[in-house]
């Protein structure tokens, strides 16, 4: 009786892992740009020019896969999307982005938990805002309610050409100017971190 129980129970907690994973909604008015499963909807773009290719140009989509070595190590699974990069990995290829691209206004939110002095960038359009193990690998090293290797929000608020970032409601950067179109991407540079709950709403 007891290793049935214990299959069972291990069986329940998959279970409810995986139902747990998937039932995030948007909130009223955004929409999903990670679905939790798969990294559908993202992709591999040049950094640099290179033979014929230009920066910005999409060279991979990976629709329906759940892992994506060509941009460094991205992994989709039970809601998270895993940077984990590894030190021998090009640092030019470690950027993985949205194949859409946003001219318009826009709120984005996310949510982000970074390991020991993990270090990673979130991409508006093409500047980057850093997105690290804050206290340890700065630059935002005096955040009063940043959580170390836990949970965290950025919410990035995107007006006439400029963002206002925060960090579970502290300012990041006031102010960080941006050109007119391009899409949201993710960096891995050191350590793992992880994101979920991308999400985006477009504003007038």
């Amino acid at each position: 009786m007891k290793p049935r129980y214990l299959l069972t129970t291990a069986l329940v907690a998959c279970l409810f892992t995986s139902a747990h994973a998937e039932d995030f909604t948007p909130e009223p008015g955004f929409v999903s740009l990670f679905n939790g499963k798969d990294l559908t909807g993202w992709c591999f773009r040049a950094k640099t020019k290179k033979e014929d290719t230009k920066p910005g140009e999409i060279l991979a989509k990976y629709e329906g896969q759940t892992e994506a070595k060509d941009a460094g190590r991205y992994f989709a699974k039970d809601g998270v999307l895993t940077v984990s990069f590894p030190e021998e990995m090009d640092k030019l290829t470690g950027q993985i982005y949205t194949v859409a691209e946003f001219p318009k206004n826009f709120v984005l939110k996310l949510e982000f938990r970074a390991s020991v002095n993990a270090d990673s960038g979130i991409f508006i359009r093409k500047p980057q805002l850093q997105c690290r193990d804050y206290l340890v690998a700065g630059p935002y090293k005096e955040l009063k309610s940043y959580k170390a290797q836990d949970w965290n929000q950025v919410e990035v608020t995107v007006k006439d050409g400029v963002a206002h970032c925060t960090c579970n409601g502290e300012v990041l950067e006031a102010e960080l100017k941006l050109p007119e179109t391009g899409p949201i991407g993710l960096e891995g540079d050191r350590g793992q971190m992880e994101y979920r709950r991308i999400q985006l709403k477009e504003l007038p």
